[in-house]
């Protein structure tokens, strides 16, 4: 049976701002069912139209573009609690693919709700705002780290979100964090080679800072990893919305 949205399993999670039951009602009327893919599965096509938006309940995945030559580099990767579908919703077509990396179960809601969203509730229209914004600062940084930092800083601080955002989904057990991605997806999400990737990865691995194999990533010094990544340990976490 799908899940009604005043059961859903993220909201408790400190990471996601507090709804109002309001809120609630109205997303149980946004929500059109639920979806369950198996890995490999494409979500959203670049260059599509699709009728219906995602959150993601399960599972992880990966946003990537097309290139003219064929090949995809990956834009980030996808956790619990993710929107999917938002340019789809307001520009017409998307301007990425998305794709489940992991079995996956998401929300599914009707994308011609959105405009009665913005009509009935603008605090919910404002966290999609927010969401859009978060977005463009992420992508900023990203630009700004493939221009100023090295690579085993960008990997670094890499491994040091994803594991953040994990811990917050409580997703890590003990120092361990689900990685389900190829090393070829990290190279791309950080505009390094695979060989600069495969070389870094052993260095981190040989200091005792961090290993990752078979999809899990093993974060064995944090401290030593934040500074690798030119991060301070002390950083508050960012809440979000969730929709």
């Amino acid at each position: 049976m799908a899940t009604k949205c005043e059961n859903c399993p993220l909201r408790p999670l400190a990471i996601f701002n507090p709804m109002t039951d309001r809120e609630v009602g109205f997303m149980q009327k946004f929500k059109a069912g639920e979806l369950e893919v198996e890995a490999g599965t494409p979500l959203m096509m670049e260059g599509s139209n699709s009728p219906q938006l995602y959150t993601v309940l399960e599972g992880m995945g990966l946003r990537y573009k097309t290139l003219e030559s064929g090949e995809r580099t990956v834009i980030n990767f996808v956790f619990p609690g993710d929107f999917i579908g938002l340019q789809a919703g307001v520009m017409k077509e998307m301007q990425h693919s998305v794709e489940a990396t992991t079995a996956m179960k998401l929300c599914v809601f009707d994308r011609k709700m959105l405009w009665t969203m913005f009509n009935e509730q603008p605090e919910r229209s404002f966290d999609l705002t927010w969401i859009a914004a978060v977005e463009e600062h992420i992508l900023g940084e990203s630009l700004s780290i493939i221009g100023q930092l090295d690579g085993a800083s960008r990997i670094a601080r890499a491994f040091v979100r994803i594991n953040d955002r994990a811990s917050a989904l409580g997703m890590v057990k003990g120092t361990e964090t689900p990685l389900p991605y190829r090393q070829q997806d990290l190279a791309d999400s950080l505009g390094l080679s695979l060989v600069h990737t495969n070389k870094t990865l052993k260095t981190l691995r040989e200091n005792n800072i961090a290993t990752w194999r078979d999809g899990v990533l093993n974060i064995l010094n944090y401290g030593a990893l934040c500074n690798v990544a030119q991060l301070d340990t002390d950083r508050d976490p960012m809440t979000r919305p969730l929709i």
